[in-house]
């Protein structure tokens, strides 16, 4: 498909930002089974920023052997929060802000929200397609990554968080916070196959950014 296929396509679920819930993993999105990981990547200022420039240029999934295809950089508007209504169900007009265009050591521009991507994922000699929405970018002082949700062909419906973050005691840690579910019936029939392949591709995630991986 070509790269404008998905641009304007909305995500394909409604809790938009609701990797950012601090409660997420008691309190997920109904119909949705959350997830939350980290692993320590060293430590120092040096190690958060080159981290952080390696996530921001899609360096997890790269470097855990998916392929990144047809990116559309997007508009920069991106959801401030999660707003909820009176009953505590997201609104569908989540207010959005502009975010700052930034790049990499190398000049390539980081993601930005609104930015759309295409994943390919092998699995089982099987390559599967995944359409993805940048929804979200965290961007402050000792942290910096973005969310993605799925778009519609995703065999998922759901959102992923990556954040590099540089805590109190000099630590550099990459957090990733999900949910998500099948997107249709026959992704459903095979979901334990799919639980598996993404606990394999969640420990690629983790070492990705590690610094003898990225060596």
């Amino acid at each position: 498909m070509r790269r404008s296929t998905y641009t304007d396509q909305p995500v394909s679920y409604g809790a938009i930002g609701g990797t950012m819930a601090p409660d997420l993993m008691s309190y997920p999105p109904a119909g949705f089974r959350p997830a939350e990981h980290s692993t320590q990547l060293g430590s120092g200022a040096e190690r958060f920023a080159t981290a952080s420039a390696s996530l921001m240029t899609w360096g997890v999934q790269r470097g855990s052997g998916i392929e990144v295809t047809d990116t559309n950089q997007g508009t920069g508007e991106q959801y401030h929060g999660l707003a909820l209504d009176a009953e505590g169900v997201p609104r569908p007009d989540q207010p959005q802000r502009a975010s700052e265009e930034r790049f990499g050591p190398d000049g390539t521009p980081f993601i930005t929200a609104g930015m759309t991507a295409v994943l390919h994922i092998t699995a089982w000699r099987m390559t599967v397609t995944a359409p993805v929405r940048v929804v979200l970018v965290v961007d402050e002082p000792g942290r910096l990554g973005f969310a993605y949700g799925t778009m519609p062909g995703h065999p998922e419906n759901g959102e992923v968080l990556f954040v590099v973050e540089h805590r109190d005691d000099d630590s550099v840690w990459l957090v990733i916070r999900s949910f998500s579910q099948p997107s249709s019936t026959r992704w459903k029939l095979v979901r334990p196959l799919m639980r598996l392949q993404e606990r394999a591709y969640t420990r690629r995630y983790l070492r990705a950014l590690h610094p003898v991986a990225s060596a």
